[in-house]
């Protein structure tokens, strides 16, 4: 597409990046251009670069004006930087005041094509009463001998026993993801049933050990962190309603929420995994093997992925051996990468489809 003189004001004037039917418009103001990275690259498979425009399009403008262009579904979530081709390294667009965390310590620039929107159940509400939350200092036995690991309950403001979710990553889905607004305002329309949740935190570097498919954390979990639920909270027995509660990650978290139920499913009996990683370098994770050979076949699955994560095989691989092996398992895809907020905007849909009201 000819980049215009009209687009290039608008840029300069109201931000990066400009929408024009299923494009979106990048400019850049400087003798030499950096590269474009984003969710449709991988953020690191040859990134976009940066085209000149003709300078009698701009004849005013003190430098030169580059402009770059990506086709885009017009229903996409789309987070992006710029990238230095000399120091490799990633920087901000001058040009869009829209930030996230991208994870690792750096923040991302985003926008939403015309067609989507940022999912309102994440925003707090005046008519709304909060959920209540409570910290507390767990050991870590099992995972780390002689630490402690602090963890968050989530109560609703409801009377009567009510069901547990348990959340992997529980701090970036607390604050990132906002689950506790999301789980507030479900409730309060009436969307899902009330239930409670315990964020469980990663092990920062340990993460990785944690979250494939270990039974350490599943011992944590069963010994440490129910027995201290079962205790601050109003829970149902599932003694008497076997796998009444749910567990729900993301990325690798997701994984180990799979992992969880298939191990657990007398417990969790519903799945909620997000992005969750099957298989590294065609060597799968364990919980791939469970579910070719039928473990736990009552539980309910809930799988969403975005078309742009580089996961997206590996969970349509997953997704079709659910089906194949008889397991109820629902799998949504969305047009969007791997990022807290594409989990955030439709991580409610799960909520729905595993604790209908």
């Amino acid at each position: 597409m000819t980049v215009s003189h009209s687009i290039i004001r608008r840029a300069l004037k109201s931000g990066n990046p400009v929408i024009h039917g299923d494009r979106a418009i990048f400019i850049w103001e400087g003798d030499s251009a950096p590269h474009l990275t984003s969710d449709f690259n991988n953020w690191d498979n040859r990134p976009r670069r940066f085209k000149r425009v003709s300078p009698r399009l701009m004849p005013d403008s003190a430098q030169p004006i580059w402009s770059c262009t990506l086709t885009v579904p017009r229903d996409a979530y789309v987070e992006y930087a710029f990238h230095d081709p000399v120091s490799q390294e990633n920087f901000p667009d001058p040009l869009n005041r829209k930030t996230t965390p991208n994870g690792f310590g750096g923040r991302n620039n985003y926008f939403y094509m015309p067609e989507t929107m940022p999912s309102p159940f994440h925003l707090r509400r005046a008519d709304v009463t909060p959920g209540r939350l409570t910290g507390h200092r767990v050991d870590t036995k099992w995972l780390r001998e002689g630490y402690e690991r602090e963890i968050y309950f989530y109560r609703p403001r409801v009377k009567g026993p009510v069901p547990l979710l348990v959340v992997y990553d529980g701090q970036d889905y607390l604050h990132r993801g906002k689950l506790a607004v999301i789980a507030d305002n479900l409730i309060a329309e009436g969307r899902i049933q009330p239930l409670a949740m315990a964020f469980l935190p990663s092990g920062g570097r340990w993460r990785d050990v944690e979250y494939a498919c270990s039974d350490g954390t599943l011992l944590w979990l069963d010994q440490t962190v129910l027995p201290l639920a079962q205790e601050k909270l109003n829970l149902v027995d599932v003694k008497k309603q076997p796998g009444a509660y749910g567990v729900l990650g993301a990325s690798l978290g997701g994984t180990m929420a799979m992992y969880t139920g298939l191990r657990m499913p007398d417990v969790f009996g519903k799945v909620l995994s997000q992005a969750g990683a099957y298989s590294i370098e065609s060597r799968n994770f364990a919980a791939v093997d469970l579910v070719r050979h039928g473990q736990a076949r009552e539980l309910e699955v809930w799988m969403d992925i975005g078309r742009l994560d580089f996961l997206l095989d590996d969970n349509r691989g997953m997704y079709a051996l659910l089906q194949e092996k008889g397991y109820n398992v629902a799998c949504r895809e969305f047009t969007a990468g791997h990022n807290y907020t594409a989990w955030r905007d439709d991580v409610w849909r799960g909520l729905e489809f595993s604790f209908p009201r």
